[in-house]
């Protein structure tokens, strides 16, 4: 497959995306006659681009209310930055998966004595490239393509044979009353992490406030604190200060 084939069949799941709303994976390997990995590599470039958000099976359009103030990478890069200077020296990690999550990995070299563990092989292998690298741990388990990351009974015993300081996790969507929410259904994860890490840190952009989202992932008495960027309002600072939940401003 030629670099142009790829990027013919990529503009044309966006065009069919527009279209329709939503897309499957099930949908496009049908439509494109290609592999699932292939399609779903697609699907993953085509987030990193910000051109869509993946959830369980498919993908669903940017919504057209999000408008960033700055470059999406220069504000991840800010939360990535100020999440990571959190961290002390023999602080023992978790990074849960995620575009938000990954960006605080260039940020953690030359920690002493720092252990991280992942469920994502994303960061791993970031985590293993940096110049002065952490103690690296894997949670194993039963790998799930659309998260590119590990899930099941496995991770979750496996987080819960250790004691961490902090727990560093995304959000799909953050619901002012409630708390964060996921288009992943596989959560239970998540919430293992957070029973097992002194701190729970929320990672996002000030964009996911207020977008709607069923799935409920991580309850304001979960959370320790939010990492996000300028954006973020005075009325949604406060409403989630009133939950007890410390905002910290990237």
């Amino acid at each position: 497959m030629t670099k142009r084939n790829t990027q013919q069949r990529r503009n044309l799941i966006m065009q069919q995306l527009q279209q329709h709303g939503e897309i499957t994976v099930e949908e496009l390997v049908s439509r494109h006659q290609t592999s699932e990995v292939t399609i779903r590599k697609d699907l993953s470039e085509l987030e990193r681009s910000g051109l869509l958000i993946r959830k369980f099976g498919g993908a669903i359009p940017i919504p057209k209310e999000i408008v960033e103030d700055r470059p999406a990478n220069e504000a991840l890069e800010s939360i990535g930055r100020s999440a990571a200077s959190m961290i002390k020296d023999y602080s023992r990690v978790i990074l849960d998966s995620g575009r938000t999550t990954t960006a605080i990995v260039p940020f953690l070299s030359g920690r002493q004595g720092l252990v991280v563990m992942t469920n994502s092989l994303d960061s791993a292998n970031q985590l293993l490239a940096l110049e002065k690298p952490p103690s690296l741990l894997m949670t194993g388990g039963t790998y799930d393509p659309s998260s590119e990351s590990f899930q099941g009974s496995v991770a979750e015993q496996s987080i819960s044979s250790y004691d961490f300081d902090y727990l560093f996790i995304g959000a799909d969507g953050i619901d002012l009353s409630r708390g964060t929410t996921t288009f992943n259904e596989l959560r239970n994860l998540s919430r293992v992490m957070a029973q097992n890490a002194r701190k729970v840190v929320v990672v996002a952009e000030a964009s996911k406030v207020g977008r709607r989202i069923p799935n409920l992932e991580l309850q304001w008495q979960d959370i320790h604190t939010l990492v996000t960027d300028s954006t973020l309002t005075d009325d949604q600072k406060d409403t989630i200060e009133s939950h007890g939940v410390e905002i910290k401003i990237a």
